[in-house]
């Protein structure tokens, strides 16, 4: 069954559509359960998490974030839950992005204009502080395409990264909703033995990503991973001290794995011309 990703936007009623969605295919909705174990794998609190992801976090928190963990971690713990199979619907976590390679994915965008998302969102929060109510959605917004660019290179908000974009100032939940599982019935959206490949090495090359960031011995390396059917291929320069059998000693470790292969080098030393 194809699966959506879709994007988060304050007070876009994604969320709604999101829900309907899942509740019509009846399998689970992703949004919040990634943040616990995110929490754990990087020893940190849910609220430093939660804080730094909705830029709110203070000058302590955004020092003792690792960046490049949290987009590891991220993306293997979205991957994770995608092979469940349960899943029908993941919002937010870079999901549009991260899993935009696999054909059987539908990226959406639920949207609506920001003056009728600060009037939406006054209205839950039952509020008359505009400000602060368009400080938290600009805060939210800055905070989510800081790690888009970072991770994905893009700009988030164009359309042209997305399969369908809906605006719910015209649309109603209903209407989002029907559009979305009308486009799930479509031939180019259905899983085939291809896709699914396309999202096994997707899945692997993550998983293997995370695992050589949370070991020790590798966890400072800087390397390249391919994934190809069980095949994993590294590549990069390891800085001194670095150990190419540590690397591949971790990734054979990686369920799924079938064989790994390094084409890592080591950085050299620069030599140096001795004046007599």
């Amino acid at each position: 069954m194809p699966l959506i990703a879709m994007t988060r936007e304050m007070g876009s009623l994604g969320k709604d559509v999101a829900a309907q969605v899942s509740e019509r295919l009846g399998r689970q909705l992703v949004h919040h359960e990634i943040i616990g174990m995110l929490a754990d794998k990087m020893r940190l609190r849910k609220s430093h998490v939660i804080r730094f992801l909705e830029g709110k976090a203070g000058i302590w928190e955004r020092m003792t974030t690792d960046k490049t963990s949290l987009s590891i971690y991220t993306a293997d713990e979205t991957l994770k839950l995608v092979e469940q199979d349960r899943v029908a619907v993941i919002r937010g976590w870079g999901a549009a992005h991260l899993l935009r390679p696999v054909p059987h994915v539908v990226c959406v965008r639920v949207c609506a204009p920001f003056e009728t998302r600060v009037s939406r969102m006054m209205e839950r929060l039952n509020t008359d502080d505009r400000d602060l109510v368009e400080t938290e959605i600009k805060l939210a917004e800055e905070a989510h395409g800081a790690i888009v660019r970072r991770h994905f290179g893009i700009d988030w908000q164009q359309p042209e990264h997305y399969d369908l974009v809906l605006n719910t100032e015209r649309m109603s939940v209903g209407q989002c909703a029907n559009t979305i599982c009308a486009l799930l019935e479509e031939t180019c959206f259905q899983e085939t033995p291809e896709s699914r490949r396309v999202l096994a090495n997707l899945a692997l090359q993550t998983h293997v990503r995370a695992a050589l960031r949370a070991d020790p011995r590798t966890s400072k390396m800087n390397v390249g991973v391919e994934a190809t059917d069980g095949i994993i291929k590294l590549t990069g320069i390891l800085e001194s001290g670095l150990e190419e059998s540590d690397a591949l000693e971790v990734v054979q470790g990686v369920p799924g794995v079938v064989r790994a292969e390094s084409e890592l080098r080591s950085a050299s030393l620069p030599r140096y011309k001795l004046d007599s």
